[in-house]
């Protein structure tokens, strides 16, 4: 058995993370997988910030805007790019890698869907078409009991529990009805009829949410605070940032943790990384 931790973060910008003191946590995290969002930067300061890793990734279309990553101890066995339809510009939003693990194949993407807007289709609308998407990849992903694993910012606070003031967002992007009726199938019985939140009736894809799976019906544990008031030191969060995995891989994850900073003032991202085990 060979354990592989994998950790994902919106890092809102590789270069301000870095410094704002990313590394002192990667220093102590012993991570094998560094799945990133929003890394805001092109290739070359990608590595810079990085040494000594392998890196995969695909920049944003717009400069200075998203962009994914997957950084690794070892070179992956094959890279993939993208989700979704050409009419949207999805560039920098997704990327798959897939290593070789004691013979057997781990798929790890990074993802970062977008945030959206209610009531304003331009930006509204790619979101829907990002989310249909993975509705189409995931079975493909977790088909004949593959081992995978869609991390990142997924911009969905699933459940009350995932967001503090969830009464307060119903009718804002991130807590739309619709939106978590998608993860409502996501995370529904594999093969079976789940009507979701908003009343729509879809087959389940029998993905599994790592961190509500290990913290129980709780609230949380939150990955991102708004800037305003004083969310952060109240905990006034949401559980946007996720590790959704196959039903033969969450099978072997453990030790699922939120690295939550001590203060406002020692955070190097307003999101925080989500980082779990797997024995393969």
């Amino acid at each position: 058995m060979t354990r592989l931790r994998i950790a994902s973060v919106n890092v809102n910008g590789i270069r301000a993370a870095v410094r704002n003191g990313m590394h002192d946590w990667l220093e102590t995290a012993d991570v094998d997988v560094l799945t990133l969002q929003e890394v805001r930067a092109p290739r070359a300061e990608l590595e810079k910030a990085l040494p000594g890793w392998t890196i995969v990734d695909e920049e944003a279309t717009a400069k200075g805007r998203a962009g994914v990553a997957i950084a690794s101890r070892t070179e992956a066995d094959a890279v993939r790019i993208g989700i979704t339809a050409a009419e949207h510009d999805t560039a920098g939003r997704w990327i798959e890698s897939d290593f070789l693990v004691n013979g057997r194949t781990v798929t790890i993407v990074s993802a970062y869907v977008f945030t959206g807007e209610a009531e304003t289709p331009a930006k509204q609308d790619p979101k829907w078409a990002m989310l249909d998407a993975m509705t189409l990849r995931l079975p493909e992903l977790s088909a004949d009991d593959a081992l995978a694993l869609v991390t990142g910012d997924l911009n969905v606070g699933h459940r009350e529990f995932d967001i503090k003031n969830w009464k307060g967002n119903v009718k804002k992007a991130g807590f739309l009805p619709r939106e978590r009726a998608y993860f409502d199938r996501f995370l529904g019985a594999a093969g079976t009829e789940i009507t979701g939140v908003d009343g729509s009736v879809g087959t389940g894809l029998g993905w599994i949410d790592v961190g509500r799976a290990h913290a129980g019906e709780v609230p949380g544990p939150y990955t991102w605070w708004s800037a305003r008031g004083k969310a952060f030191d109240n905990d006034s969060g949401w559980r946007i940032d996720y590790h959704l995995a196959s039903p033969a891989l969450a099978a072997v994850a453990s030790n699922y943790s939120v690295f939550r900073a001590p203060s406002y003032d020692t955070r190097w991202s307003d999101h925080a990384p989500v980082i779990v085990d797997y024995e393969i």
